[in-house]
């Protein structure tokens, strides 16, 4: 499949005639294209434009016709809260929605801060202009601004981002005066790292050399955009048609051009550094950049922080800098329920708007129990939660057609989301939230289904790396197994110890002659007051890490360090490998079958 070809442009101030006049013209000539992205200024300037901007919008799809599908995000100007707040009304556009709001045919509204897949190319945007008041329309808030970082943080390279404003670092020399750039910009684009980065607002086109980025391989390209019509002839439509990131190899994504300078946001970065030690050395408003919706009508409240708020950055990314110092609730069971497939709207309000055209689940896996009791249940209540636990085999919720063998102490299953064909998931029976506080006799067993896995891929050219992560939150323990191929499984040690570094810690690092002295020793490193991660890997090497209180250890470590060793980082979420349930189904019997002779319980 060919890469997405797509064009660009700056300020439209709606100019409408004038922007597909020259969009079908060029689409002619070196299209087809399969979308138009508008930065800066969408809306008309005056009144006097309205007639013209109108005649695109008004009926559906208006009295002229929009050629291929637009996305703009400069959502201010003249008439913008009459056109945005019924197109809000739109029963299309309720709902937690990221990848556009439907004014009008081929016409779709970037609102406020998002992330989603476009062709293959994963996009991020930011609406608006800056405020501290934080407006309905034609501003983005530091809640929008927060949000976006923890979607930044999902794994995988971002390929490109629109904004409506350019960053200081970014303008060229000339152009560096107090309008038309943003300081929240500057932070988000060293943070976020995107291939290409487009903005308006300036009224020039200019095309930055490209350049490193801290902590990444890839580079990055910048283009400013002149404004639709301006009377300097500059450049107002660019086209690019990039490759996906998700399709490429590391090889490729590393390359850099000869003219790659160093990137202009390493002071930016040691700036917002100090400013954020600041920051959480004060108690101040800035803790509301970290939570983003309001629950006060929910049943859940638990945990430390305000009763009716969630950490936004916590439920979608598994972590947040602040730790246990946040004011906000870090509801591990929310996330859990998010990252099972429940619809964000439904988890967070309450209700969904779209019903039944949402995509996601509208139940709940603890419909009649309360948040607060389960978080404070003792273990006399292990029999009421297993009802409910996806891992119990008593439970109504359990994947039955996923498990593959079953013991005394243990079971294993295929994991929802595979990363790899053979991915499995080796699981207490006993509702526990760490294999490291079971019975001796249980661990037995589980070293029997481990050997057992280790020689099934053996045989056919893999080696096995087991890793569990302990969060201080969890509720039924698991430990993957995910096959690598032999010739890659001296690699994971390295990648794992580059992984760490990055995240500024090291490994606790032991060597044993076989899996149940190793496990022994994890029994004493592990402290069930603090969180816990260890990973097991060929040879009886095994890297174990205590998790501070506060440290930003993501929740997904060891599927995403797999993911990028085999150079599928589009991998690294499982939602991005769901399967159909028939499918799941065929894959488990097929690998029953195939593991029968080695099954420890056959």
């Amino acid at each position: 499949m060919s890469p997405p070809r797509i064009l660009l442009c700056g300020d439209v101030l709606g100019r409408l005639n004038q922007l597909f006049k020259r969009v079908q013209s060029v689409n002619k000539s070196a299209g087809p294209f399969d979308a138009l992205f508008c930065v800066g200024q969408f809306f008309p300037d005056s009144a006097e434009q309205l007639e013209e901007f109108t005649d695109y919008i008004e009926g559906g799809g208006g009295r002229s016709q929009i050629p291929l599908p637009t996305y703009f995000i400069g959502d201010y100007g003249v008439a913008a809260p009459k056109v945005l707040s019924t197109a809000s009304r739109n029963s299309a556009n309720l709902g937690f929605k990221m990848d556009g709001f439907k004014i009008c045919d081929n016409l779709f509204w970037l609102r406020g801060s998002g992330k989603f897949s476009f062709h293959g190319l994963s996009v991020v945007y930011l609406s608006g202009r800056q405020s501290s008041n934080g407006h309905h329309f034609g501003t983005y808030s530091q809640d929008d601004v927060d949000a976006l970082r923890a979607l930044a943080e999902e794994p995988g390279v971002v390929d490109f981002g629109v904004t409506n404003r350019a960053s200081a670092s970014d303008i060229p020399a000339g152009f560096l005066d107090t309008t038309g750039s943003d300081s929240s910009v500057s932070e988000l684009v060293a943070e976020i790292k995107p291939r290409y980065h487009f903005a308006g607002t300036k009224g020039v086109f200019y095309a930055r050399e490209p350049y490193s980025n801290v902590d990444a391989v890839h580079v990055t390209r910048f283009f400013g955009l002149a404004m639709v019509g301006n009377k300097d002839k500059q450049k107002f439509i660019h086209a690019i048609s990039p490759t996906p990131a998700s399709t490429m190899s590391a090889a490729e994504i590393s390359m850099k051009p000869p003219n790659t300078t160093l990137s202009p946001y390493t002071l930016v970065v040691d700036k917002t550094a100090l400013e954020e030690v600041t920051k959480r050395s004060t108690a101040s408003v800035s803790d509301s950049q970290y939570w983003r919706y309001d629950v006060s009508h929910k049943r859940h409240k638990s945990g430390s922080g305000e009763g009716n708020k969630l950490c936004f950055k916590f439920i979608y990314s598994g972590s947040c800098p602040r730790g246990e110092k946040c004011n906000f609730q870090h509801d591990m069971d929310a996330r859990e329920q998010y990252l099972g497939g429940v619809c964000l709207d439904f988890l967070i309000k309450g209700k969904c708007e779209r019903g039944p055209d949402c995509n996601f689940k509208h139940n709940l896996q603890n419909e009649g129990e309360s948040h607060s009791r389960r978080r404070r249940g003792s273990e006399n209540d292990n029999g009421n939660r297993s009802k409910e636990c996806w891992f119990c085999l008593s439970s109504p919720n359990v994947e039955s057609h996923l498990i593959i063998s079953v013991g005394e102490f243990y079971y294993c299953a295929l994991p929802k989301g595979p990363l790899v064909q053979d991915h499995v998931l080796v699981i207490p029976i006993e509702h526990a939230p760490c294999t490291l506080s079971l019975t001796q006799q249980s661990n037995s067993e589980l070293v029997k289904f481990q050997n057992s896995l280790k020689l099934y891929y053996k045989n056919r050219g893999k080696e096995a790396v087991l890793f569990e992560w302990i969060s201080k939150r969890s509720s039924h323990a698991n430990i993957q197994v995910v096959p690598v191929p032999s010739t890659k499984a001296a690699a994971v040690q390295d990648i794992c110890n580059l992984a760490a570094e990055k995240l500024g810690f090291k490994f606790v690092v032991m060597k044993f002659n076989n899996s149940s002295d190793g496990r022994e020793w994890l029994k004493t490193q592990f402290d069930r007051n603090f969180s816990f991660f260890y990973v097991e890997l060929t040879e009886g090497t095994i890297l174990s890490h205590l998790v501070e209180e506060n440290e930003n250890f993501p929740a997904q470590f060891g599927r995403e360090v797999l993911a990028g060793l085999l150079n599928m980082p589009e991998r690294a979420d499982w939602r991005n490998c769901a399967l159909g349930k028939d499918e799941e189904t065929k894959m488990a019997e097929e690998f029953k079958k195939q593991f029968e002779e080695m099954d420890p319980n056959q």
